[in-house]
C-alpha cells in the first residue's frame, strides 16, 4: 500500500484505470446472465446506439458489464503501451467513455475515431502519446459510427456491409483528424466554466454530419429506442454494484492515508480545484470519486430514477469530473435547480394548458442533471445561486439540443453546458466582477 500511496499522480491513475476496467470484468463474471455474455456484446455491437438506448434490454447486463470493461482494457492499454502521461483531464475522459459504453459506445464503433486521432498524429508528425485525451473524446460521436457500419443509408438495419464499413471508417477518420484542433479551442468558448469542454467541438460534428449525411441527402434519421425498452432496468444491480466498487474507494482510500480534514479541504476550497490528484493528492481523489459517487447513486435513487443501462452509466458520466473539481458541495445547488425548475415548470405547463413531459425522474431529465454537473465551476466561482440559476437554464435547454446533431452525440448535455455558459458568465463577469473581487 505504501509503494501504492507514494506513486506519481499519472502512474497512479493508470493504475485505477485499470482497477475500475478490472471491477467490470468481475461485474460481468458476476451477473445471472453471464451464459450470454458474449452473444449480448455482439448483440450490442450490432445494433443501432441512438441516444438512449439501453444495453441492458438489447445485450443483458454480462454483455453490457463486459462491454464496459473491454473498452476500459482498451484505452487502459493505449496509455501504458504509448507510455502517455494521465491527468484529471484523461481522468474525465476515461470514465466518461466507460459510462456511454452502457448505451452508445461499443468496444467496435470506437476503433474508426481513434484510428482517426493517430492519422492526425501521423500527418502533424505529432507523438500520439500527447493526444491521447483526444482518442478518448473521439468516442462522443459513436452512434454516428454505429448506424452508418450497420444500417446507413437503409431505412431499416442492414446489418455489416462493406459500403458502410467504408463510410463508418472515412467519417471516423475525418472526425478523429480534426478533432484535436477543436479540443484546444473549446475552452475559449466557454471560459473553463464547463468541465465538459470536448462536447462543444464533438457536437458541432454531429451537427454538421447530421446536416449532410441526413437532412441534406434525403436519408431518414434512425427511429428512437421505443421508451418500452427503457424499462428494463434493475435498481438491484446498479445499487449492489456502484455501492461495491464506492465503498472499496473509499476504503482504499482510508488505506493510503486520506483523512477528513484532507477531504474537506476539496469541499471549503474558495477556488475551484481543476485537478484534484494533482493538488491534492491521490488518495483525496480516490476519496471523492467513492463519497461523489455515492452522492450521485443517492439523489438518482432519490427521485425514483429507473435504474436502466441509461441511468447506470450517467452515474459514471457524472462522476468523470471528479478528479476536474466537482464534489457534493458545489453540485448540489445545480441538482437543487433541476428539482426546482421541474416543480416550476409542471406548475406553469398546468397554467397555459400545456403537457407537461419533463419531470425530476423523465429519463431526459435524469440524463440532463449528469451534464449540468460540468458547470460546477460557476458554483465555486459566483456562488450557489448562479449554480441554481444555471441549472435551471440547462433543464429548460437540454431537451431541444438533439435536435441538431440528430441524436448521434452523446455529449449533448455537456454541449448544452457550454451554451448556458456562453450566455451567462459574460453578464457574471460583468455584473458580479466587483461582488467576486469583495469576497
Amino acid at each position: 500500500m505504501k509503494k501504492i500511496k507514494n506513486l506519481p499522480e499519472s502512474d497512479f491513475l493508470k493504475l485505477f484505470y485499470l482497477f475500475l476496467s478490472t471491477v467490470f470484468l468481475i461485474g460481468a463474471v458476476c451477473m445471472p446472465d453471464r451464459g450470454e455474455m458474449f452473444s449480448g456484446l455482439w448483440k450490442i455491437c450490432s445494433q443501432p446506439g441512438k441516444i438512449s438506448t439501453n444495453d441492458f434490454f438489447v445485450g443483458g447486463y454480462a454483455g453490457t458489464f463486459l462491454n464496459v470493461a473491454l473498452v476500459g482494457y482498451f484505452f487502459t492499454a493505449l496509455f501504458y503501451i504509448l507510455k502517455a502521461p494521465a491527468n484529471n483531464v484523461s481522468t474525465l475522459g476515461f470514465i466518461l467513455t466507460l459510462g456511454f459504453c452502457s448505451w452508445g459506445i461499443t468496444i467496435l464503433n470506437i476503433l474508426p475515431t481513434v484510428l482517426g486521432v493517430a492519422l492526425f498524429c501521423l500527418v502533424r508528425k505529432e507523438s500520439l502519446s500527447a493526444n491521447i485525451n483526444a482518442t478518448l473524446f473521439s468516442t462522443g460521436i459513436a452512434p454516428l459510427i454505429n448506424d452508418l457500419l450497420i444500417r446507413y443509408p437503409n431505412s431499416e438495419v442492414a446489418g455489416f456491409n462493406l459500403p458502410g464499413a467504408l463510410i463508418a471508417l472515412a467519417v471516423g477518420l475525418a472526425i478523429g483528424f480534426f478533432l484535436p484542433a477543436g479540443l484546444a479551442h473549446a475552452p475559449n468558448v466557454h471560459k473553463g466554466f464547463d468541465l465538459y469542454s470536448a462536447a462543444v467541438p464533438v457536437c458541432f460534428f454531429a451537427f454538421f454530419l447530421n446536416a449532410l449525411l441526413y437532412k441534406t441527402m434525403g436519408v431518414a434519421l434512425p427511429a428512437a429506442p421505443d421508451t418500452e425498452t427503457l424499462q428494463v432496468a434493475s435498481r438491484m444491480t446498479v445499487n449492489v454494484f456502484c455501492l461495491t466498487l464506492f465503498g472499496a474507494c473509499v476504503v482504499l482510500a482510508l488505506l493510503l492515508g486520506c483523512r477528513w480534514k484532507d477531504y474537506k479541504a476539496l469541499l471549503l476550497s474558495k477556488e475551484h480545484v481543476g485537478s484534484v490528484s494533482g493538488k491534492l493528492g491521490n488518495p483525496v481523489f480516490l476519496m471523492n470519486f467513492g463519497l461523489f459517487g455515492a452522492f450521485i447513486l443517492a439523489y438518482y435513487n432519490l427521485i425514483g430514477a429507473s435504474f436502466n443501462g441509461v441511468t447506470f452509466g450517467i452515474i459514471f458520466c457524472m462522476l468523470a469530473t471528479c478528479n476536474s473539481g466537482s464534489h457534493p458541495k458545489n453540485v448540489t445547488p445545480i441538482l437543487l435547480g433541476y428539482v426546482a425548475a421541474s416543480f416550476l415548470f409542471a406548475w406553469l405547463s398546468k397554467l397555459v394548458g400545456g403537457t407537461f413531459a419533463t419531470a425530476i425522474n423523465a429519463q431526459a431529465i435524469v440524463v440532463g442533471v449528469c451534464y449540468a454537473n460540468g458547470m460546477s465551476p460557476v458554483v465555486s466561482k459566483y456562488g450557489w445561486f448562479w449554480g441554481f440559476l444555471a441549472a435551471v437554464m440547462h433543464y429548460v435547454l437540454v431537451t431541444s439540443v438533439p435536435n441538431l446533431h440528430g441524436g448521434f452525440c452523446l455529449y449533448n448535455g455537456g454541449f448544452t453546458a457550454a451554451i448556458i455558459c456562453l450566455l451567462l458568465v459574460p453578464e457574471l463577469e460583468r455584473f458580479q466582477a466587483r461582488t467576486v473581487d469583495q469576497r
